[in-house]
Parts: C-alpha cells; structure tokens; sequence
C-alpha cells in the first residue's frame, strides 16, 4: 500500500467507524489508494479532494470518544482533594 493509504486506513481505525459506516470506510480506502495510484496531479488532486470530503463525512459519524481534557483532569483532581478533605475532617 502507499502512504496515503496507509495513513487514511490509520485515521479510519482511530476515528473507530469501519463498524459505524464500513461503506464510506471503504470508499475511503480506495480514494486513498487512487490517490497513491495516480500519474496526473490534475487527476490526483480531484481524487484528493473527494477524499477529504469522505473523510470529512467519516468524522462527524465517528462515535464520541471519552478521553479526558484538562477540564477532566482538573474535576478530577478537585474531586480527589473533597474526598481527602472530607476524609481528614470525618477523623479528626
């Protein structure tokens, strides 16, 4: 496979939805490989521009992913001190 390929079919297992949409997955694949495969810029870049396209389509169907941000980090931390907090002043 070319780069191309290799690095939408990377995006696609990230983005987690070959089981979401695995049509538009595929189609995917093979714009990236005729993007890979052409000889013409002018052919390449038509192909190039499908694909963002696609790939722009496979993002907004892409399942929410649960991975903390800062704001998650600092909740987090805020509810460690409370429990501690509330921990110390229930023995002493």
């Amino acid at each position: 496979m070319g780069a191309v390929t290799d690095a939408i079919n990377a995006d696609i297992h990230q983005l987690g939805v070959e089981s979401v949409s695995p049509g538009l997955a595929e189609l995917a694949t093979s714009l990236a490989r005729s993007v890979d495969e052409a000889d013409a810029p002018t052919a390449r870049a038509v192909v190039a521009r499908e694909l963002r396209a696609v790939m722009a389509d496979l993002r907004r169907l892409a399942p929410v992913q649960s991975e903390g941000d800062a704001v998650d980090d600092i909740a987090e931390q805020r509810a460690k001190r409370r429990a501690a907090a509330r921990e110390q002043a229930s023995h002493g």
